[in-house]
């Protein structure tokens, strides 16, 4: 064989590698977008990790995760969810409901799968629970619906109370809505509602303090990304004032808030998982039916009702799914 042969020969041997490793389909990357901070809903994200690698796809092995938190700020969402977008994501993770409404503004062809707390037809992410229509779907988990509930919690454990205040955060795009079926759910049982307001951690502080000197009977803390990252601070102050709360997840609960009724967190992540290794599959999120979520759970923090003096009703311990000692 001829010197230039061999070394044409050699060059196009070494050359078939590279090519062939050009040609491999690239890692599909996941763009999660989500209003809150990554400390606080770790937990929730490794549950989502751990169902998408059920599904198949293990973060850094065969798939990438973009994330993308708005630290409770939803101002930042849309250009956050505009910059996702541009990266053009196989799918796009969105949470909670302001984020989901972000990223559908941002693509009408990138898949979506969502959380979010109120029903999604009424907010125009998706056409119908049964056949969401679009490039959206995902878990509806009824936090900014469950007012009503809460506030029977709050008149069994405390018969006389006659005015409750409802925290609300006025950025969130519900509150107006949930505003409105607590107030609905409030005049059938003869309670004055006092609407309170915070949107960072500061006006947190200065609203309980607020309540505590208009000598409120109880509170509900409504669902609220910003409310779920303080938490902690939210339990604490309200220790401190003496004043009965309930909250919508359990994770209050075990953060010292007296009580929280609220569909399971964990549950909706897991099913955020399902969902986004499906489409990846190449199912299509138009046919893809929201899931509704259906475990509610009653979580009771004894300690925090000793602590601010309330008794907890024998018949209210007996329904709770957990009694934190």
């Amino acid at each position: 064989m001829r010197r230039r042969e061999f070394i044409t020969l050699l060059s196009g041997a070494t050359a078939w590698p590279l090519a062939a490793r050009t040609q491999q389909p690239a890692m599909p990357v996941i763009g999660f977008l989500h209003a809150g901070s990554p400390g606080p809903l770790a937990p929730s994200v490794a549950v989502f990790r751990q169902s998408l690698a059920e599904a198949g796809y293990v973060e850094g092995r065969n798939v990438a995760i973009e994330y993308h938190w708005a630290e409770g700020q939803y101002d930042l969402l849309p250009a956050m969810a505009a910059e996702l977008v541009r990266r053009q994501p196989a799918v796009i993770v969105a949470s909670p409901a302001p984020a989901a409404l972000a990223a559908k503004a941002a693509t009408a062809t990138i898949p979506i799968v969502f959380n979010a707390a109120v029903d999604p037809v009424k907010l125009g992410i998706v056409a119908s629970l049964a056949r969401p229509g679009g490039n959206a779907t995902g878990v509806n988990f009824f936090q900014a619906e469950l007012g009503a509930k809460q506030l029977g919690l709050l008149r069994e454990l405390l018969p006389t109370a006659a005015r409750i205040g409802l925290l609300v955060n006025p950025t969130n795009p519900n509150f107006e809505d949930v505003t409105k079926d607590v107030m609905a759910a409030a005049a059938t049982i003869g309670v004055q509602i006092d609407v309170v307001q915070a949107s960072d951690s500061r006006e947190i502080e200065a609203t309980l303090a607020t309540l505590s000197r208009n000598q409120g009977d109880a509170l509900v803390v409504s669902g609220d990304t910003l409310f779920y990252i303080r938490r902690l601070q939210l339990a604490t102050l309200a220790t401190r004032y003496a004043i009965p709360a309930v909250y919508t997840d359990r994770a209050f609960a075990e953060a010292g808030g007296l009580m929280s009724y609220g569909t399971s967190t964990a549950e909706g992540y897991r099913q955020l998982g399902v969902y986004v290794g499906r489409i990846l599959k190449g199912d299509n999120p138009a046919e893809l039916p929201v899931v509704q979520s259906t475990k509610f759970e009653l979580v009771i923090n004894l300690p925090t009702a000793r602590a601010i003096g309330v008794e907890i009703p024998s018949m209210l311990l007996a329904r709770a799914d957990e009694v934190i000692e």
